[in-house]
């Protein structure tokens, strides 16, 4: 199979290897486009390393038709087209999954589509029903509103009623955002989102954030009592200068850190059942959209690498082979 090496010093070159194996519970996807996460950055940096037993190769995310399936698979049949989030290998030309981590690709996409909803909504989801569990009218706001996973944050968020306010790096970001059905769209170079939020909302109840660091403790003086913050990442830095505990006894706040990358394979595929049955056909009808800023050719893998490096995007870069 082909796929995308990268080295030591994160560089990246197309190769050829041995396809996976195929176990009696998995499915070989041929993969006909694959989508890019920041993770995948860190990844090749050596900050993010894959979970046990996961393919070394980056890429959460693909899709394609089913080429090949175990012994012990009924649900899928060779031909099928699907998508899926991988723990890792998607930036290869064939992948392997466990079958019960797949979900049915719509007729009416795309394969470039395909891969650009998987990791982003199933993040998003897993942020905001699983762990926030957000209510209407409850206030959420949404920190790195344009990226993949803000812009599908957005949309969830207001299917379930609530109020939602993003921070973005630009104008033009925040305009995509307010397309996306966000109420208060804060460019953060130009105001202070705790400035904003306290004189418009009072408060939130529900804080998206994968900044982190200097954002702590405005996160959590905007928060409302029993308010949530849930973290993803850490883009801001992995520490937190004179942290506020006092803020997160007086708030009774939760302060919770997330992965998905390295939860269990029952856990992942109870989240895909959860997330099938409630959002896949909204995103087959166009209800929930799929947000795609660039697509690639496998051969300009580096410029897709360095354009999200420099933060220059809104929404997901597909690469196709």
């Amino acid at each position: 199979m082909k796929y995308i090496h990268h080295d030591e010093h994160g560089g990246l070159s197309l190769r050829e290897q041995a396809p996976p194996v195929v176990n009696s519970d998995e499915v070989l996807i041929d993969v006909k486009a694959f989508g890019i996460n920041r993770a995948d950055l860190l990844q090749k940096q050596g900050k993010y390393p894959p979970p046990k037993g996961a393919s070394p190769i980056l890429g959460l995310e693909v899709s394609g038709v089913i080429k090949q399936r175990g012994d012990n698979v009924s649900q899928w049949r060779v031909g099928d087209r699907v998508c899926a989030m991988l723990s890792g290998g998607g930036y290869a030309n064939e992948a392997v999954i466990k079958a019960n981590q797949v979900m049915a690709l719509p007729d009416a996409l795309s394969f470039e589509q395909g891969a650009a909803f998987p990791e982003v909504y199933l993040t998003a989801f897993q942020v905001l029903d699983w762990i926030a569990d957000v209510q209407s009218q409850q206030n959420v706001l949404i920190h790195a509103g344009a990226s993949g996973v803000g812009l599908a944050a957005i949309q969830l968020a207001k299917k379930k009623g609530a109020n939602v306010a993003v921070t973005v790096s630009s104008p033009e970001k925040a305009q995509s955002c307010l397309a996306k059905g966000a109420d208060v769209a804060i460019a953060y170079q130009e105001q202070d989102f705790y400035d904003v939020l306290k004189e418009q909302w009072g408060g939130v109840d529900v804080v998206v954030d994968m900044v982190s660091a200097h954002y702590t403790n405005k996160n959590l003086k905007l928060l409302n009592l029993d308010g949530k913050i849930v973290d993803l990442a850490i883009l801001g830095g992995r520490f937190v200068e004179q942290f506020d505990t006092a803020l997160l006894l007086g708030k009774r706040a939760s302060l919770i850190g997330t992965t998905l990358r390295n939860r269990s394979d029952k856990y992942k595929a109870k989240l895909v059942a959860d997330f099938t049955a409630q959002h896949l056909t909204q995103i087959a009808q166009g209800e929930l959209e799929l947000s795609i800023d660039t697509v690639f050719p496998a051969e300009q893998i580096e410029m897709a690498h360095q354009r999200l490096q420099q933060n220059n995007s809104i929404g997901k870069f597909v690469v196709t082979w």
